[in-house]
């Protein structure tokens, strides 16, 4: 009887456990990219967020399953200038999914892209990567490249304003 009752004590245990186990901790809104910035939701809240806050909206959109879109978040992470300047020069929104706002694929809907938005809600198709097919797409090593283009989106946000 004895052994009876601690294999259902010991069972009880081991379920308990597995369930904790289960139990995912929620994503934050950085998904990777940085967990010192402050992101928004939705490219709308973005939208409307920079308008009332008077910075650059900078959108990534890229996929959790693509190995191009993970390269360039961990180089994007590790970059501690880019991360300040996210931090305190744009609002910030990543995309796992596409938005209905065509704007925002000016040259298609591929990933990984980074686009910025001025407060007029144009998109900026002068700040593009090095590659003429897929302009708005970032490698790893091109982390100089978007440093560059991020003050070049700051510095015209102050020449209008």
């Amino acid at each position: 009887m004895l052994r009876l009752v601690l294999f259902a004590l010991f069972l009880g245990i081991c379920a308990s456990a597995a369930k904790q186990k289960k139990k995912e901790t929620p994503q934050s809104l950085s998904r990777g990219w940085g967990d010192s910035i402050r992101w928004v939701k939705s490219y709308e809240e973005g939208l409307s967020q920079m308008v009332k806050r008077k910075k650059p909206l900078m959108v990534i959109r890229h996929q959790d399953n693509c190995p191009h879109s993970q390269a360039l978040k961990k180089a994007f992470a590790a970059d501690k200038s880019i991360q300040k300047m996210a931090e305190k020069d744009f609002v910030m929104v990543n995309l796992l999914l596409e938005t209905t706002d065509e704007n925002i694929a000016p040259d298609g809907r591929y990933v990984p892209r980074i686009l910025f938005v001025d407060p007029s809600k144009s998109v900026r198709t002068d700040i593009v990567g090095k590659f003429q097919s897929h302009l708005y797409t970032y490698e790893p090593a091109d982390m100089m490249l978007l440093a560059k283009n991020m003050k070049k989106a700051k510095q015209t946000l102050k020449s209008e304003l």
